[in-house]
């Protein structure tokens, strides 16, 4: 079975991402811990981490910074 894919990105307080996936789940992603360093650091001013966009396949940003898609939905937490 192939993975779940993002078609759905809400940017929430405190860096988190309300994701929905292809598959009708819904779950919450937090993004704190890949914020260091230069490029992913760019994602701890707020107005930017708020551009986060589905591409079909997981989550990116304008400057191309994204997340590895399998620990997009393996490392969330299912919502209701």
């Amino acid at each position: 079975m192939l993975r779940p894919t993002a078609v759905e990105v809400y940017p929430q307080d405190n860096y988190h991402l309300r994701i929905v996936f292809d598959n009708g789940e819904v779950k919450l992603f937090d993004v704190r811990p890949y914020i260091q360093g230069e490029w992913y650091g760019q994602l701890s001013d707020e107005a930017y981490f708020r551009a986060a966009k589905p591409d079909g396949y997981t989550v990116v940003w304008p400057e191309g910074q994204d997340l590895c898609p399998d620990e997009l939905y393996e490392m969330s937490i299912k919502v209701s």
